[in-house]
């Protein structure tokens, strides 16, 4: 059985409210803030977590952040902040047929 999520279409009345997109959708946000921080918000959980390498599970897929003393804070049910030395951040897509 499958779960309905509220959250997963736009609608017009979304649209004439003038909602931003990530509000009302599960489509991640990432705010990157110069090599030190990230903001992901709207994920799912956290897969793997060491201070070089954290692994974050979201709607559209996993990211990757790679760097140098990572640190988890400002941790909530919806967002992430990432601190420390950022090398990289990579993305993996999730296809429709992996999801089924």
């Amino acid at each position: 059985m499958k779960k309905k999520n509220k959250k997963k279409n736009f609608s017009r009345i979304d649209a004439f409210l003038e909602m931003p997109k990530e509000v009302v959708s599960d489509e991640p946000k990432f705010t990157i803030i110069g090599f030190n921080e990230v903001l992901v918000e709207n994920y799912k959980n956290i897969l793997e977590y060491e201070d070089y390498f954290i692994k974050i599970n979201t709607y559209i897929g996993v990211v990757n952040i790679n760097g140098f003393n990572l640190k988890l804070e400002e941790l909530t049910q919806d967002d992430i902040m990432v601190r420390g030395k950022i090398d990289s951040i990579d993305f993996e897509n999730i296809t429709d047929e992996e999801v089924k």
